[in-house]
């Protein structure tokens, strides 16, 4: 026999209440529907545990009903344990709170066996998404940015940073080198893109991966050099800090302490005999000291703010386009730039008496300079083969090279920002080079439709190409760290259901999927998706009332 889900007995039961109510009797109505009598009286009679409202209790019966509760009980088993990294207790609380116990089983071998079938159904949709977009898919040139995380296994990630998309998130026994280009290989087949750079940070391994098995360039992560210059002067230069203060303090006790004495002695009467104490020259010195530890105490928090703006000077200049007034940035400016950061660093670690840890620090930073100028050279020999491929006039040319291309690399810039102040300068110049571009005369509004669209296309993808920062894959990691404290341990099916919600479900402000971005189709919804293939879970069972328990000292009737 097949055992009917609780949709279908919902609907069995909604005809056979209409014909029960008409006069017809249980055997004939049950005999009709194929099914047995002691069947439909079991489900005519079935009453909800506990003391739900009445209405609440009919509504329940229903085909509607059903649909509504299975849409509640899985959307509370996605979003608590595939989104919250929660678990399925919580969700049996969830569940006990809200009144749908009365509907539905809340025990833990129920619950479990539901979110298995969910991970299980997130899983296989997502495959089955993956490998629809990827037909038909046009060939692209992509970069991505890789980072492992250890909970504790090897896990590791792969991101392509435009789409946000993960590629590659899986489990390894090592992060030699040859795993990574094997586990990049595997998660790439079936999909036309070729790599062609990788963000990451300055790992052998990552960067042989990229360079040696895949021919990419590799770019250092700018964050990681930052990061250096912070551990190498931060920490230094905030104890310089507080001592010169603690020395401040300590000469202001000292002057006030001097001139307290020279009050008390003015205000005895009658004064001792004798010459009186130096007053006027002990407080001197203590103003004179006061002075100097208040000068030093300037200079030590003048070093450590230049300091923090030095670190982040190297965000500044490491564009390829100036965000002051959107000029191309040559190599060799940024060069220069790179090279009076590094000098006036010296500099300080020099006047502030660094110790030799972290002058070392500020000299492996600076290794990776020659990086970070290949990375732009690499950007702009990009850059000028695919606007080279265009087939555009000089004048065209030109127009992309220094106008569109820079206006849209400053538009991402600009959206990125933190700082409104910032925010708003640039996107002020990115405007001003793209209006330009918009005016009427202008030789590009003289293109044919699908030409103009190409354009822009192509121009995207170049201001896209310049990704000189990983927080992508930082991010996700540490949004796996988060299941991994809640379960102590992510299973295979666990991770890649994980990958699916990352890739399918959760949308940015506008509407896209990572999924819908990297491929540039749209694919059905994954909540959708799993609604037909995960059931409802059973009816609460009914429990036997429990005796009650005697106490032990009870006396026994003889």
């Amino acid at each position: 026999m097949t055992r009917r889900t609780r949709l279908e007995q919902a609907e069995h039961l909604a005809a056979a209440e209409m014909r029960l109510a008409a006069g017809e009797t249980q055997r004939a109505v049950a005999t009709d529907m194929g099914i047995a009598r002691s069947t439909l009286r079991d489900w005519c009679g079935d009453v909800p545990r506990g003391d739900p409202p009445t209405g609440l209790t009919a509504f329940a019966r229903t085909p509607d009903g059903i649909a509504w509760l299975h849409r509640m009980v899985l959307a509370a088993h996605f979003s608590i344990t595939l989104r919250a990294a929660g678990g399925t207790r919580l969700v049996s609380e969830f569940l006990e709170l809200s009144g749908l116990s009365a509907f539905v089983g809340v025990s833990d071998g129920a619950q479990h066996a539901l979110n298995v079938a969910l991970e299980t159904a997130v899983v296989a949709v997502a495959a089955e998404q993956r490998t629809a977009l990827a037909e038909g898919m046009p060939a692209r040139a992509v970069t991505v940015c890789e980072d492992e995380t250890f909970h504790p296994g090897i896990c590791l990630v792969t991101i392509e940073p435009v789409s946000n998309f993960i590629v590659l998130e899986q489990y390894a026994a090592d992060r030699t080198a040859a795993t990574w280009t094997a586990a990049l290989q595997g998660a790439c087949t079936g999909l036309a893109v070729e790599v062609i750079q990788s963000t990451a940070d300055e790992a052998k391994a990552l960067r042989r991966h990229a360079e040696t098995d895949f021919g990419a360039h590799h770019s250092p992560d700018l964050f990681h050099g930052q990061h250096e210059l912070s551990k190498a002067t931060s920490l230094a230069l905030a104890r310089d800090l507080r001592q010169a203060e603690a020395g401040v303090a300590a000469a202001q006790i000292r002057w006030e302490a001097e001139r307290a004495a020279q009050q008390a002695f003015e205000a005895r009467l009658p004064r001792p005999l004798g010459r009186p104490p130096a007053f006027e020259t002990r407080i001197a010195a203590a103003l004179s000291a006061l002075v100097a530890v208040e000068a030093e105490r300037d200079r030590a928090r003048e070093r450590q703010t230049e300091a923090r703006e030095l670190i982040r000077e190297l965000g500044v200049l490491y564009h390829p386009y100036d965000p002051v007034d959107g000029q191309t940035q040559p190599v060799e400016r940024v060069a220069a730039r790179f090279t009076d950061v590094w000098t006036r660093l010296k500099g300080l670690a020099e006047a502030a008496d660094l110790p030799e840890r972290a002058r070392e620090r500020i000299m492996k930073a600076e290794r990776l300079t020659v990086q970070w100028l290949a990375t732009l050279a690499f950007f702009f020999a990009t850059v000028s083969a695919r606007v080279d491929a265009l087939g555009l006039s000089p004048e065209l040319e030109t127009a992309v090279l220094e106008q569109l291309i820079p206006g849209i690399y400053l538009e991402r810039v600009a959206s990125r920002s933190t700082a409104a102040e910032t925010r708003h300068r640039v996107q002020a110049v990115s405007t001003a080079l793209l209006d330009a571009l918009r005016r009427p005369d202008h030789p590009l509004q003289r293109l044919a439709p699908e030409d103009s669209a190409r354009v822009e296309q192509v121009a995207g993808a170049c201001a896209d190409l310049f990704q000189r920062s990983s927080s992508c894959v930082e991010g996700r990691n540490g949004q796996l760290s988060l299941h991994h404290h809640g379960r102590h341990r992510l299973s295979d099916r666990r991770l890649a259901a994980l990958t699916g919600v990352h890739n399918f479900h959760i949308r940015r402000p506008d509407g896209t999927t990572a999924a819908e971005r990297f491929f540039g189709r749209t694919h059905l919804a994954l909540f959708e998706q799993i609604l037909l293939r995960v059931p409802l879970p059973p009816r609460p069972r009914r429990r036997r009332p429990r005796p009650p328990k005697l106490p032990y000292l009870m006396p026994v009737a003889a």
